[in-house]
């Protein structure tokens, strides 16, 4: 049977940029990037980049922003699924394709950069094939007609070329959200489509740490979630750490996959709170459709109380 890298490779149209190869960690390819390539930066010029939790979390630091600002002014929202799974994309500056954090000479954020950028000439996405639980990496070349690094001497496994990028740490730190991601897509009706307050969480535990990191220090959450002071204090001063937390934290709430200590009573209570809460607006449903029903009851009557008035006018005329 087929996995699924194979399926989509046999989509790819003979002039994708993507070489239908699947390369593993020992494959070796030839490609490098420096400033004396002539086309270097020229990759930057026409993007399309997808953003995942920790680039947003290494980029708001870069500019020491809060993560909503920093979402707001540098990212393009989109929805990764036809269940509209919220993700972002890196910005272009206005009117063009461009990088926007392209400069006269070359990336400015070039120490905190996406994983995306690390990883080109190479791509990579993680398949779990059918009846396995594992999240299996695969690798394969993306070659563009204006890209000259193919034509660099320079050979590396793929290993070397993620440690020399920087990437293997960013692969490390998405991993959970990436098996998120793909648990979610291909679990299809056995999950269903998530509700408007899931998306909210994907949303924030994602793209918004310092929201999070208010949350988990609310009555709400410690009155449900048995950690101490010290565990939640040790996560509010380390945001990598935090961010792993959070992933935990989408992967109990949306898969049932209980990572996080519970006080049971705390969830008692909160289940019996929000029996309270939807009796109370049941209660408010029922009042709101007693209250319609006797206001058709009125009109109706008002209405039938005139067409008989009309309708005894013209008799008591003739008798007349």
């Amino acid at each position: 049977m087929k996995d699924e890298f194979e399926q989509i490779r046999d989509e790819i149209p003979y002039s994708s940029p993507v070489k239908p190869v699947q390369l593993n960690l020992d494959s070796v390819f030839q490609f490098d990037c420096h400033p004396g390539v002539s086309c270097f930066n020229e990759c930057c010029r026409s993007i399309d980049i997808q953003l995942t939790p920790y680039d947003i979390v290494r980029l708001k630091r870069h500019f020491d922003m809060d993560a909503r600002d920093f979402v707001a002014r540098y990212t393009v929202p989109f929805e990764m699924d036809h269940h509209g799974m919220p993700g972002l994309k890196l910005a272009t500056k206005p009117g063009t394709t461009e990088c926007v954090f392209l400069g006269e000479e070359g990336c400015t954020v070039y120490a905190d950069r996406p994983s995306a950028c690390r990883y080109y000439a190479l791509g990579t996405m993680g398949v779990r094939k059918v009846g396995e639980a594992k999240v299996e990496d695969i690798y394969f070349v993306v070659q563009e007609p204006h890209c000259k690094g193919h034509e660099e001497p320079v050979r590396r496994t793929v290993a070397e070329y993620r440690r020399d990028q920087g990437v293997d740490l960013y692969d490390e730190m998405n991993r959970q959200w990436r098996d998120i991601v793909i648990k979610k897509r291909t679990s299809g009706p056995t999950i269903g489509a998530p509700s408007q307050r899931s998306m909210q969480l994907f949303d924030m535990c994602s793209y918004d740490m310092d929201s999070f990191r208010e949350f988990i220090q609310s009555d709400g959450f410690r009155s449900v979630f048995d950690l101490s002071d010290a565990e939640i204090q040790a996560l509010v001063e380390d945001e990598d750490a935090l961010l792993q937390f959070a992933f935990r934290f989408l992967k109990q709430v949306l898969f049932g996959e209980f990572s996080i200590p519970r006080r049971e009573a705390g969830v008692q209570a909160r289940i019996q709170a929000r029996k309270t809460i939807w009796n109370q607006r049941k209660e408010e449903m029922r009042r709101r459709y007693r209250e319609e029903m006797e206001r058709l009851q009125y009109e109706d009557e008002q209405q039938f109380s005139a067409e008989k008035r009309s309708t005894e006018q013209p008799q008591a005329q003739r008798k007349a």
